[in-house]
């Protein structure tokens, strides 16, 4: 059986690592799950999800010239009804209007977010502008200060002999 981009097969996992899954499929070629297409939810250790032996089906998303085999987990997931719609909402008016009407809501204990999301709502663009310019240029000042210092640029003592 040759494996070919697009196709559905069932490996066996024979190795994992932090960064994704090696899978056995027929034929004795092995492909890598990578994390990214292990789950559709956030993986931070593939072992969560696979355990060595485990028999998985895989879609073959690329074989490259070298004989890589990339391979996905994600993909043969089904979705959940409302993901398949906002996706084909996302679809249907471009990722931009998907991106207007998804509202973004920062963790109650994530002051940060809350203060530079929230409480800006009321100021006007101008407003909003001049806060950031004025910001930014005193991070500026600020780092040129300290790289001037370290350099023996503008300000720092210099003996000359």
């Amino acid at each position: 059986m040759s494996i070919e981009v697009g196709s559905v097969v069932e490996g066996v996992v024979t190795g994992i690592t932090n960064f994704g899954a090696f899978v056995e499929l027929p034929g004795g070629k092995v492909g890598l799950v990578h994390i990214s297409e292990v789950a559709d939810v956030y993986v931070k250790d593939v072992h969560d999800f696979l355990k060595e032996k485990e028999k998985v089906k895989v879609k073959v998303l690329t074989v490259d010239e070298r004989g890589k085999i990339g391979l996905s987990i994600k993909q043969l997931q089904e979705k959940k009804p409302e993901e398949q719609h906002s996706r084909s909402q996302a679809q249907q008016h471009g990722p931009s209007s998907s991106y207007r009407q998804s509202s973004y809501r920062a963790p109650a204990n994530d002051f940060r977010r809350q203060n530079r999301y929230n409480n800006n709502n009321a100021a006007s663009f101008e407003d909003k502008l001049s806060k950031f310019l004025k910001d930014s240029d005193e991070r500026l000042t600020d780092l040129r200060k300290k790289t001037d210092s370290k350099r023996g640029g503008r300000g720092g003592s210099r003996r000359s002999e």
